[in-house]
């Protein structure tokens, strides 16, 4: 008798957006009906105008939003049962928002602290996840003792303690200067391919966008929806001298126009 022959499976999506939209109680239709499929070890960047629904989609995906219809699955299981998959799920906001009275390591450790993990193994966790933002040596530092930059890598350890699979960043670099917020850059790629992680990145930055993603989905206002979805078919490592390129350049251009597209309402188009 014959051997079947194998069947490779593909993987099961990190993230699938299925109809997903967003209505507020006074009417306003903050997202109308999404359809966005995450595949695992991608880094996706959410583009676009302000109001289109970029945090409220992030935030729904996070389980901090409710859809008003439609599903949110993360590897198959509702955002609630992500433990089911045996996955875990951190969020960056856009300010550090630390614990000023607390060390740097005090505030890393708070979600192990909630989570009830023991002592020793938190604290090696906590020295881990320093090392890896660059901070080790500031574990006993307060916040107000740190640079605007060094803050958001405390926030961005608080995240990695938890050992996440899914990094979900609401514009973490947005308040940055230019050299901070591309060294940043530099080193959350350098994170996600050494963890193999699965991003969601906010931004308002076209070359952030460029820069660091696999694919940049752009969305349009009032009322939110994605419009187009560009793939950034470049090799990693990135360094910053692929941002004077002219492949670099074609596609800014590319989602710049695209950009401005969408910063045109369905109202104007519509009037």
């Amino acid at each position: 008798m014959r051997e079947p022959p194998n069947v490779l499976v593909p993987p099961a999506p990190a993230v699938e957006v299925l109809s997903a939209h967003k209505t507020y109680p006074d009417g306003t239709v903050a997202l109308q009906p999404v359809d966005l499929h995450v595949a695992e070890g991608e880094f996706i960047t959410l583009l676009g105008p302000s109001g289109c629904g970029k945090s409220t989609l992030l935030k729904m995906v996070a389980g901090l939003l409710e859809p008003t219809d439609g599903r949110l699955l993360l590897w198959r299981k509702p955002v609630a049962r992500l433990e089911e998959a045996r996955k875990r799920m951190a969020f960056v906001f856009q300010a550090p928002t630390l614990m000023p009275w607390a060390s740097v390591a005090d505030n890393v450790r708070l979600p192990l602290d909630l989570a009830c993990v023991p002592r020793a193994e938190a604290e090696t966790r906590v020295l881990d996840a320093l090392a890896l933002v660059g901070l080790a040596k500031f574990a006993k530092a307060l916040p107000r003792a740190l640079s605007g930059g060094m803050q958001m890598r405390v926030s961005i350890a608080r995240s990695l303690v938890v050992q996440p699979d899914l990094l979900l960043m609401d514009e973490p670099f947005g308040a940055l200067d230019e050299i901070t917020r591309h060294k940043l850059d530099s080193d959350l790629l350098a994170l996600w391919r050494a963890k193999k992680l699965t991003v969601i990145f906010v931004t308002h930055s076209i070359h952030e966008a460029v820069f660091l993603s696999t694919r940049v989905i752009m969305m349009a206002a009032r009322p939110g929806r994605i419009v187009e979805e560009v793939a950034i078919d470049e090799p990693y490592p990135r360094t910053p001298d692929f941002m004077v390129t002219p492949r670099f350049a074609a596609y800014a251009k590319h989602l710049q126009d695209s950009l401005m597209r969408a910063s045109v309402s369905t109202d104007e188009e519509n009037p």
